[in-house]
């Protein structure tokens, strides 16, 4: 599961995959019709497509290096340390029994119960 995040931690896009697909493949489409100031993600989401991608559409890309970069580049680190927003939503998901689980068989069925919790989450309903 794939989760954009606005400025309060709340879900603005959720995308579903298989387990096998790499997270810096769904970037593009994460990012999609979003005008964010600075984009912050985790080392799954390091590669040069997507550190261009966020530059070119104004952003600042808060992505911290793989360690098997050749060339390390900076970030903000104390813009980073605002990632725990994305983290706290997916938590907030998956206390959710049928989300942290995922038994929907189906990945609709399962992206529907995400939205159903996305919409809670939005109506503050827990």
């Amino acid at each position: 599961m794939h989760v954009a995040v606005d400025a309060h931690g709340m879900p603005l896009r959720t995308l579903v995959t298989e387990a096998t697909v790499a997270d810096c493949t769904m970037a593009p489409e994460l990012l999609k019709d979003f005008a964010p100031e600075a984009v912050i993600a985790d080392k799954g989401y390091d590669s040069q497509a997507i550190v261009d991608l966020v530059e070119c559409s104004g952003a600042e890309a808060v992505i911290p290096p793989r360690k098997n970069r050749k060339k390390l580049r900076n970030y903000d680190t104390f813009l980073y340390k605002l990632r725990h927003l994305v983290e706290n939503a997916i938590g907030h998901m998956k206390e959710w029994r049928g989300v942290a689980t995922r038994y929907a068989k189906r990945a609709d069925s399962f992206l529907a119960i995400v939205h159903i919790r996305c919409m809670l989450m939005w109506l503050r309903i827990s």
